[in-house]
C-alpha cells in the first residue's frame, strides 16, 4: 500500500496530503492505473481523521490527479501535465497574482440577462417543469436554435444533424470514444487543448502531434502522419487554435481537406473559438468527412454547459446510436435559457459584445508584447528567451499562465507560455501584468518571423 509521508508543517493536513500524492505522480512513484489505498485505510495508517482523507481526495479529482469509480475505488489519471492547470487555482495559493492560464470569456459587471431571464421563468411558473430530465420536445427546440447559430457559422446542418451535449469537452469525448478503439492513433496539432490530451489518455488513444505553422497543420506532416500511422481520425481546431492562436487561412483548410479525402481521415473540429473570430469552419471545405463540436461557453456563457456535435448522420449514429448518450448530462434549466438566448437574439448580442472586447485586449497585448499578426484571439501565445525561468517571470509579472509543457504532445515543449487574455477582471488590470510581463523580459514571437516559415517543432 502506497503510504506517503507528511511534513508537519502549517498547511492542512487534507492539503498535505495532496500536495503528497502529487508529487508521488510527478517522481513517478504513481503510475496512472495506480490504486491509492481505501480512505479510511490510508487515514489509519497516517493517524488522519478519515473526513481528512475524503477531503484529500476530492482535492485530488478536482485537480485531474485522481478518479473515482464506485466498486473499484480511486485511480491515478496520470503524471498529468495538464493537471499543472487546475494545481494552478488552489486556494490561496497566491492571492497577488492574476490568473491568465484558463481560457475564460470576459465576464460583463453589468450583466443582467441571467436575472431576467430566471425572473421571466419563475414569473411563467415554468421553474418546477424544469426540475426533471431533458424532455423530447426540449431536445428538439434545441436542436433547431442550435442549427440557426451554426448558420451564422456558414453551416447549413439541418437539427437532425444535430446532438445537443453537455459542453464542448464532453462533445470531443463522446466522439472519441464512438468513433475510436482503445489503442488507435489519433492525430493532433502538436500543441493541443489540454482537454482533448486528457480525452486521449483517459480513454487509451495514443495522440501523434502534427508540425505547425502560422497557418496551423502542414498538410505535409498531415500526410506524413496519416500514412504512417494508418489514423482514421484527427482533432484539430482550424479557428483560433489553442494555444497558439493561429487560423487556417482559405487555401490551407483546401489542403487539408484534399489530404483528408486521400486518406478517408474523419477531421472533429473543435470549434469552439470559432465565432469569435471571421474564418469559416473548416467543415465548409470537408463537410462529408467533419464533425463540428462547439459550445457557448467562450462566446455567450460558460455557465450554460450547452455543447454540440454536428455533422453527417452516418457519424453521429456511432457516437450515439441511441441519441440520448450526449445529451443526458444536460440541465434542463440551462437548456431552455440557453435556447431562449439563441432564439431571441441574446446570445447573438453577447457574442458580438465579447468579440469586441477580445479584440480591444488583443490588440493591447499585441502594443505591449509585439505581434505582426492582425486576428484578434482570447489568447496570447509567447515565445520567450531560453533560459528565463518561467515560475520566476510569473511572479515578478504577478501572474499565473499555463506553460508549454501542458500542450505539447509527444515531444520536448518549446520555452513559451499561453496568456488567456480574457481572463483578466478588467483591461486595466490586463494592461498592468502585460507591462510587467513586457518588462521581465524581451518578446520574440514564435511565429511570424521576418521572411520564413516557423514551423512548431515541440
Amino acid at each position: 500500500m502506497w503510504l506517503p509521508q507528511l511534513e508537519p508543517n502549517s498547511r492542512p493536513r487534507y492539503l498535505a496530503l495532496v500536495d503528497a500524492i502529487a508529487s508521488a505522480i510527478s517522481r513517478g512513484e504513481l503510475m496512472p492505473g495506480d490504486r491509492l489505498p481505501p480512505q479510511r485505510r490510508l487515514a489509519w495508517a497516517l493517524g488522519l481523521n478519515p473526513s481528512t482523507a475524503m477531503q484529500a481526495y476530492r482535492e485530488a479529482a478536482r485537480r485531474h490527479l485522481v478518479g473515482g469509480e464506485v466498486g473499484r475505488g480511486t485511480y491515478v489519471l496520470a503524471s498529468s501535465r495538464e493537471a499543472s492547470l487546475f494545481r494552478l487555482k488552489l486556494p490561496d495559493a497566491h492571492p497577488e497574482r492574476v490568473d491568465l492560464s484558463t481560457n475564460l470569456p470576459v465576464l460583463d459587471p453589468e450583466d443582467g440577462d441571467l436575472q431576467r431571464s430566471m425572473a421571466a421563468l419563475c414569473a411563467s411558473g415554468e421553474l418546477t417543469s424544469l426540475q426533471g430530465y431533458p424532455s423530447a420536445r426540449m431536445l428538439q427546440r434545441g436542436q433547431l436554435a442550435v442549427s440557426g447559430w451554426l448558420y451564422g457559422r456558414g453551416l447549413e446542418l439541418p437539427p437532425e444533424q444535430v446532438l445537443l451535449c453537455a459542453g464542448a469537452q464532453q462533445g470531443v469525448f463522446a466522439a472519441l470514444l464512438g468513433l475510436c478503439e482503445p489503442g488507435e492513433p489519433v492525430l493532433v496539432e502538436a500543441l493541443t487543448s489540454p482537454g482533448i490530451k486528457a480525452a486521449g489518455r483517459q480513454l487509451r488513444l495514443p495522440l501523434h502531434g502534427v508540425a505547425m505553422d502560422e497557418h496551423g497543420i502542414l498538410p505535409d506532416d498531415l500526410d506524413r502522419l496519416a500514412r504512417a500511422t494508418s489514423a482514421r481520425v484527427t482533432v484539430l481546431t482550424p479557428c483560433l487554435q489553442n494555444p497558439t492562436a493561429v487560423s487556417m487561412n482559405a487555401r490551407r483548410r483546401e489542403e487539408i481537406a484534399a489530404v483528408a479525402r486521400r486518406h478517408g481521415l474523419l477531421i472533429i473540429e473543435d470549434d469552439v473559438y470559432g465565432a469569435l473570430g471571421d474564418e469559416p469552419s473548416l467543415a465548409s471545405a470537408l463537410p462529408e468527412r467533419t464533425l463540428v463540436i462547439s459550445s457557448l461557453s467562450k462566446t455567450v456563457a460558460p455557465g450554460l454547459r450547452l455543447g454540440f456535435i454536428a455533422g453527417a448522420k452516418v457519424w453521429l449514429s456511432r457516437i450515439d446510436p441511441e441519441a440520448q448518450a450526449t445529451s443526458w448530462a444536460l440541465s434542463p434549466l440551462c437548456l431552455r435559457i440557453g435556447c431562449e438566448w439563441l432564439e431571441d437574439g441574446t446570445a447573438a448580442r453577447r457574442l458580438r459584445w465579447q468579440r469586441e472586447q477580445v479584440t480591444r485586449r488583443w490588440r493591447l497585448a499585441q502594443k505591449l508584447l509585439g505581434s505582426t499578426r492582425t486576428t484578434a484571439s482570447p489568447h496570447r501565445w509567447l515565445a520567450l528567451p531560453d533560459g528565463l525561468d518561467l515560475e520566476a517571470l510569473c511572479r515578478d509579472s504577478g501572474i499565473e499562465a499555463a506553460t508549454a509543457d501542458v500542450f505539447a504532445v509527444g515531444h520536448a515543449a518549446p520555452h513559451a507560455l499561453r496568456l488567456s487574455l480574457t481572463a483578466a477582471p478588467s483591461l486595466a488590470v490586463l494592461k498592468a501584468r502585460l507591462e510587467a510581463v513586457a518588462r521581465r523580459c524581451g518578446v520574440q514571437p514564435l511565429m511570424h518571423q521576418t521572411g520564413a516559415t516557423a514551423v512548431i517543432e515541440p
